[in-house]
C-alpha cells in the first residue's frame, strides 16, 4: 500500500514540479556537497519534512519561498555558483537562506481545467452545505482536497 502511495505521490511531484523532487533535491546535495540538514536549513524547512518530499511521502512543498529558493538555489549551482570551493558553496548557502523569493508557481500547480469537471461531479453527490462541511472537516490534513470541496461549494 505505502509503495502504491509514493509511487502516485511521486506521479503527482512530476506533474507538479516537472520531476519527483528526490531527483532535483539529490542533485542538489551532490553538486553542493552539503548533508540533508544543511539543505533542509538553506530551504526553510525541517530535515524530516525534506526528507518526505524526496522520498515521495510528501507531494507538495507548501511555502511559496521554500519553492522559491529552491528553484534560486538550482540555478545558482547551474550557473556555476557553487562550483569547486566550500566557501563558494558557504557563501551561496547564506545568500539563499536570507532570501524571500516568490518563484511562479509551475503551470502544473496552477488550477487545471478539469478542476470545474472535479467541482461538476462533486456536486452530484452533495450540497454547497455539505461540501462546505466537509471541507472544515478535511482543512487540517488535507488543504488541497479542502479547497477543491470550497470550489465546488461555490465559497
Amino acid at each position: 500500500m505505502e509503495a502504491d502511495a509514493v509511487r502516485r505521490n511521486r506521479e503527482l511531484q512530476r506533474r507538479f514540479y516537472g520531476e519527483p523532487l528526490g531527483d532535483r533535491l539529490r542533485r542538489l546535495l551532490g553538486a553542493l556537497g552539503v548533508s540533508q540538514t544543511v539543505l533542509a536549513d538553506t530551504l526553510g524547512v525541517s530535515p524530516p519534512m525534506l526528507s518526505q518530499l524526496m522520498s515521495g511521502r510528501r507531494v507538495k512543498i507548501g511555502t511559496p519561498a521554500v519553492w522559491g529558493r529552491l528553484v534560486m538555489l538550482e540555478e545558482r549551482v547551474a550557473g556555476g555558483r557553487a562550483a569547486g570551493e566550500r566557501a563558494a558553496v558557504l557563501a551561496l548557502l547564506a545568500e539563499v537562506r536570507a532570501a524571500e523569493p516568490r518563484a511562479e508557481v509551475p503551470l502544473a500547480r496552477r488550477r487545471a481545467p478539469d478542476d470545474d469537471r472535479s467541482c461538476e461531479l462533486l456536486r452530484t453527490v452533495a450540497g454547497p452545505d455539505e461540501l462546505a462541511r466537509a471541507a472544515d472537516t478535511l482543512d487540517g490534513g488535507f488543504p488541497s482536497l479542502a479547497s477543491l470541496l470550497r470550489r465546488a461549494a461555490g465559497r
